[in-house]
Formats: C-alpha cells, sequence, structure tokens
C-alpha cells in the first residue's frame, strides 16, 4: 500500500474553477467516506482550504487510486473530469510524502511561510480520525508533517519572511488609505480566518473594530477579544458607511456586500475578500473610491513578493529541513514494513524452542528445577545469538531503497506468515 496525493491549488487553477471545488460541512465528509469507499483505497484524508484542495489517500494501485480519486472530485465539484484533470498535480509514494512536508511548512501557500496550513492539516486529521478514514499509515504520516511544520517555523526565519494573507491585505490597504492606526475596521464572519483577521488588525494598532455575523454571540465573543463591537449582518450596510477598511471571511457561497450594500461614500473604502467562493461582488470595484482586493488579484499580483526580509535564505533552510524529514521518515517507514517479519521470526524460534524443551523434558523427567531452568536458558541464549546479527542487518538494510526484498527473503527462507495471531500478539507486545 502506498500513499497517492491528487489536488489542486493557487499555483495550478483558476480561482473560480478552485472555488467550484472547494469543500466543507457534510460535503467534506461525504467526499472522504466516498474516496475511502472506492475498491483501490484504504485510508483518506482531504485538506480543503480556500487556496488548495487536496485527497491523501492509501492505494494499493497507482492508476486505479488516481482514476478514483479524480472521478470523486468530479462528481463533487460537479465539473467534467477533463476539466478537472487539466489542472490536477498528482503524488505518489516519496513524491506524496515530500509535498505533504513542503505544504506543511508553508512553501506551497500563497504568501509563503504562513502558519495558518499547520491549523488546516491538523483540523484535516482530525476529521478523518473521526470519521474513521484515516489509518496507521495517513495517521503517522500527518503527524510527521505536523513536526516538521513547527521545526520549520521554529528553527528558520520563515514566519518573519513570509506574512499571513491578512497581513499582506492590509499592507495593499495601508498603500491605498494611508496608516490604518485609527481606523474603523468591519470584520464580516467569526470563523477562523476572521479570528486571524481581527488579531492582525488589533497589533497593527487598530482600535475600532466591528464584527458582523450570522450568530450575534460567535461575534460577541470575537469582539471582546479586542475591545471591539459586535454585530448582525443585517447591519452590514450601516456599518458600511462608517468602515474605512473591510475584511470578509464568511464563504458561505452568498454576496454578503454589494454595490447596493456600499452605496454612494464619497470617501475611500478599502475591502479585503478572503472567503471562498467570494462573499463581495466584483461589481464594487465601479464604484467612486472603493479598492476590492480579493484572491483572485492576490494570484494575479504574486502577493508574496509584497515583501522579502531574507525570505530567500529561510526557505533554502526549509528545504533543507524538509528533504531530512522526509529522508527520516522513509527510513523509519521501509524498517516498520520488516518488524512484523522480524517478530514472527522470533515468535517461531521461540515455539521452536518450547517445543524441543518439551521434548527434552520428558525423555528426563527426573531432572531437578535449577537443571532445567538453566538448559532452558542456554538454548535460548543460542538462538537469541544466532538470530540477532540476521535481524538487526535486515532491520538497517530495509531503510535503504528495495529493503522490502530483504523481509521477503526472510519470510520465504523461514516459511513465515506475520499475520498469523501469534506473530501479531507478539509485534503489540514488542512495540
Amino acid at each position: 500500500m502506498s500513499v497517492l496525493v491528487v489536488g489542486l491549488s493557487h499555483r495550478t487553477t483558476p480561482v473560480a474553477l478552485l472555488e467550484r471545488v472547494t469543500v466543507s460541512g457534510d460535503a467534506l465528509v461525504k467526499l472522504l467516506h466516498d474516496v475511502q469507499s472506492d475498491e483501490n483505497v484504504s485510508e483518506a484524508l482531504v485538506v480543503s482550504t480556500c487556496n488548495r484542495v487536496e485527497v491523501y489517500a492509501v492505494v494499493d494501485r497507482f492508476h486505479g487510486g488516481v482514476t478514483a480519486v479524480t472521478n470523486m472530485l468530479a462528481a463533487h465539484s460537479g465539473l467534467p473530469q477533463e476539466m478537472l484533470a487539466r489542472h490536477l498535480y498528482v503524488h505518489y509514494e516519496d513524491r506524496a510524502v515530500q509535498h505533504l512536508f513542503t505544504v506543511a511548512c508553508g512553501l506551497d501557500s500563497m504568501v509563503i511561510g504562513e502558519g495558518q496550513i499547520l491549523g488546516q492539516i491538523r483540523a484535516a486529521l482530525r476529521l478523518a480520525q473521526e470519521e474513521g478514514t484515516a489509518g496507521t499509515t495517513l495517521n503517522e504520516l500527518a503527524q510527521h508533517a505536523l513536526r516538521v511544520g513547527k521545526r520549520a517555523h521554529a528553527d528558520t526565519g520563515i514566519d518573519r519572511a513570509g506574512a499571513s494573507l491578512v497581513g499582506v491585505g492590509l499592507t495593499l490597504a495601508e498603500r491605498v488609505l494611508g496608516p490604518i492606526t485609527g481606523r474603523r475596521a468591519l470584520v464580516v464572519g467569526a470563523g477562523s480566518m476572521s479570528s486571524l483577521s481581527t488579531a492582525t488588525l488589533s497589533r497593527a494598532g487598530v482600535t475600532d473594530i466591528v464584527i458582523a455575523n450570522r450568530t450575534r454571540e460567535r461575534a460577541e465573543r470575537l469582539a471582546e477579544t479586542v475591545g471591539g463591537r459586535a454585530a448582525d449582518l443585517a447591519d452590514v450596510p450601516a456599518e458600511l458607511a462608517e468602515a474605512d477598511l473591510v475584511i470578509s471571511c464568511v464563504g458561505a457561497g452568498t454576496r454578503t456586500i454589494t454595490p447596493e450594500t456600499i452605496g454612494d461614500r464619497g470617501r475611500p473604502l478599502f475591502v479585503l475578500d478572503l472567503a471562498l467562493p467570494h462573499d463581495v461582488d466584483p461589481g464594487v470595484r465601479d464604484l467612486p473610491g472603493v479598492t476590492l482586493v480579493d484572491l483572485k488579484s492576490m494570484q494575479q499580483d504574486g502577493v508574496d513578493d509584497v515583501s522579502d526580509g531574507g525570505r530567500a535564505e529561510a526557505i533554502c533552510e526549509v528545504r533543507r529541513i524538509v528533504a531530512e524529514e522526509v529522508a527520516a521518515y522513509l527510513d523509519a517507514a521501509r524498517a516498520a514494513l520488516v518488524t512484523p517479519t522480524v517478530v514472527a521470526l522470533r515468535s517461531k524460534a521461540a515455539g521452536v524452542v518450547e517445543a524441543e524443551m518439551g521434548r527434552l523434558l520428558s525423555r528426563l523427567p527426573d531432572i531437578d528445577g535449577r537443571m532445567r531452568d538453566e538448559i532452558t536458558q542456554t538454548v535460548r541464549r543460542v538462538v537469541d545469538k544466532l538470530l540477532h546479527e540476521p535481524t538487526v542487518r535486515v532491520k538497517r538494510l530495509a531503510a535503504s531503497p528495495g529493503g522490502d526484498q530483504y523481509a521477503e527473503a526472510l519470510r520465504e527462507l523461514f516459511g513465515l506468515d506475520p499475520k498469523k495471531p501469534e506473530a501479531v500478539s507478539s509485534l503489540e507486545v514488542e512495540q
């Protein structure tokens, strides 16, 4: 069984098409189960954000797995398979591991080094665990990816080199409005992106922040964190009249801000639409004094170039970390493949020792207990010493490419079945 990733992101796909493929809520749960239910797939995990939709699957056949995942993505998005296929990328085995680690470090993000992707991978893993679609392989892979991402952020300057989408948006806002300190900001939505936006606004010195949300209680909780004020979605037109800066992060598929809700202001307004599907009607760009920046315009303008801040050096260091961690993960994975075979070998040897000692003692019924124990321990030590060198070597060799052939040779030579109950129980005890 091997790891396969099939996905599309802001690097390969127009925002409008990516918007149609993005899944969340019940649709995301259904996609997870639909992928796993295919005969070619044993495990599934989906990372779905505003910038990417990636399906990670454990498959027994490459072509069958790619076909299955592609068909599911097409079915859930309602897009023709041939249209979708033009934008998909596929990674398999070692490359799939490298891709996930690269994503976890923020190197594949729209804004290089952003840390929000770690939370999104963690949420994807949690959902797959809750739904029972992530087994041992994807659990271990995703957990390792999270550790790699944390290491990259802790050991390098990638956090300083790259900013979040919100931070970049505020940089663009200051180009239009001038300093945003003392300005009034309206945040529409109260989810994770809205929380990030609110915190970033507060750190930037914006003290007059209004949170508008469908659920008033959530808006109030978020507003309390920055000393702001809560509002209902119905109040958005009135709040827009007083705002200088708007960040919308609802993503519910409806236009929360339109030319009509903004109206005739007579002064500048900067609107940052971070939702997917988009919250803001593109027509607001035609209003005098209104500047709209959304994910599509960021994609076209290359927002990760807003500032470098030592980014090139940090990226180089993170890539080194990724390469190192990929090698460590693959070595451990290959070594783990041989462990059941080694356990089965030792289990079989222990069984032979017990059988032979039983026969010996039946012929020597008068032997005293001390002598019996001494003979038993001597035979076991002989067997352990004979097995020690080959088992250590096979574990070491298994960590190299093609190492599974050594485990296969052991199974063939000694007639081993690692799946037998006694071998499985021994493995559980050993681990």
